[in-house]
């Protein structure tokens, strides 16, 4: 069973920035596909970034390329998310899922159906 736990959010300023992390417990964060996903009130679930199990070759969504950053450390059991240039859109709820699965891409990373376990999210709020 993985356990993942989202932390960092908070009340931030236009243009402002704000580093998410999502902690892994029960197994190693190492070796899983870990996305990032936002949610607003009234919207669905959107992706944002995903980081396959290796490390390599990034995903970002079109309307954060160039500012956020996703990046692991897999001795601190963590995938981080670091937002730059904030802007009120990225105002949501924010979480990280995985699939489960050690060693295992994921064809259809930018879809929330793709991923089976989720973390509780943390808000993010940017004002204008």
């Amino acid at each position: 069973q993985v356990q993942l736990v989202e932390s960092g959010g908070g009340l931030v300023q236009a243009g402002g920035s704000l580093r998410l992390s999502c902690a892994a417990s029960g197994r190693t964060i190492s070796g899983y596909f870990v996305g990032w996903f936002r949610q607003a009130p009234g919207k669905e679930r959107e992706f944002v970034a995903a980081s396959q199990w290796n490390g390599n070759s990034p995903y970002y969504a079109d309307s954060v390329k160039g500012r956020f950053t996703i990046s692991r450390d897999n001795a601190k059991n963590t995938v981080y998310l670091q937002m730059n240039s904030l802007k009120p859109e990225d105002t949501a709820k924010y979480y990280c899922a995985t699939n489960g699965r050690r060693y295992s891409g994921i064809s259809e990373h930018y879809r929330a159906q793709a991923y089976g376990y989720w973390g509780q999210g943390t808000q993010v709020t940017v004002s204008s």
